[in-house]
């Protein structure tokens, strides 16, 4: 490990003693205000659904093309759906980046109230054909991983001094998505970026990696970071949203995926809040001289001005 992104073992964060809670919660708010970046073991979560997970990925991007089109995120105003290798472009500055990613949200039957309301991002995910292997697989990760981010905000509530459920009510209906992320073996910094500088827009990521190096972190004093992997454990970050709620207390970093020598896949999970939960600073981050920075906003209309900035066929008429 390096002593960029620290290593935490969030296991007492499920302890019946408020002491080990805590502790892991300081742990993790000095990760936050510091990287912006950790590594967590003691998460839970079976080795064999990360497994099953990228036994999905993998068969989902070996799919022929015209199957994978037939899925593409064009056809979802949800940000449900395949995006094609080189159809995005995180930053505008660079070449487009060097990679292909499946999209999947919260799944809802076709009668969901939420659905049939029109509530923003609120769709049915587009499925491959006769494969409810590959369904079942990745929903069985995007469950995990949502159960590993509100047990995250437990810690991070702890650590800023809040109640320790408060984002419970703002997280169980949430406007997250995991993302299976796929990049073709390039010839290292030579080669266009995986994916180029960004920040995160949610709350927290929660990644998961096939071992295969490429993700770096934006030093704070300049230059570029390689993050670590750790077998079993999940790398994790802070994103804008949970920024803005904490007043610039925690940190979004900027970071980037190199084009990786070898073929690499990923799995990240971005954790937005409900759609109607309202971002406003909390009271505990602000102070005299530190007004509030931000203005408060809903999950759903924050949500769509990220995306809007990012993906150009948000911005097309029609």
């Amino acid at each position: 490990m390096n002593d960029i992104v620290p290593v935490i073992d969030i296991a007492g964060l499920r302890s019946p003693d408020p002491t080990a809670r805590r502790a892991v919660a300081v742990e993790l708010g000095a990760a936050c205000r510091g990287a912006g970046f950790f590594l967590v073991t003691g998460h839970g979560i079976p080795d064999a659904v990360t497994t099953g997970l990228f036994d999905a990925a993998r068969a989902l991007f070996a799919l022929p093309d015209a199957d994978k089109q037939a899925l593409s995120i064009r056809r979802s105003p949800h940000n449900r759906g395949y995006v094609g290798l080189s159809e995005e472009q995180l930053d505008p500055t660079k070449p487009a980046d060097r990679k292909e990613a499946f999209n999947v949200g919260l799944e809802m039957a076709p009668d969901h109230p939420e659905i049939l309301a029109g509530i923003p991002f609120r769709g049915l995910n587009l499925w491959p054909e006769g494969r409810a292997d590959l369904r079942a697989a990745i929903l069985a990760h995007f469950d995990a991983a949502w159960a590993l981010g509100r047990l995250l905000h437990r810690g991070f509530a702890l650590d800023l001094g809040i109640e320790e459920d408060f984002f419970e009510a703002r997280l169980d209906r949430p406007l997250a998505t995991l993302r299976l992320l796929h990049y073709p073996a390039g010839s290292g910094q030579a080669a266009p970026l995986g994916a180029g500088e960004h920040t995160d827009y949610g709350c927290v990521t929660v990644l998961a990696t096939d071992g295969v190096a490429g993700l770096q972190v934006k030093r704070r004093g300049g230059g570029w970071e390689d993050v670590p992997t750790l077998p079993g454990a999940f790398i994790c970050n802070i994103g804008d949203c949970l920024m803005r709620w904490t007043n610039d207390v925690y940190a979004s970093t900027p970071h980037r995926v190199r084009a990786p020598a070898a073929e690499r896949y990923s799995a990240a999970f971005f954790l937005d809040p409900n759609p109607d939960a309202v971002v406003a600073v909390l009271p505990g981050c602000t102070g005299p001289g530190n007004p509030p920075r931000y203005t408060p906003i809903t999950g759903a209309a924050y949500l769509r001005a990220k995306l809007d900035e990012t993906y150009a066929h948000r911005r097309e008429p029609g």
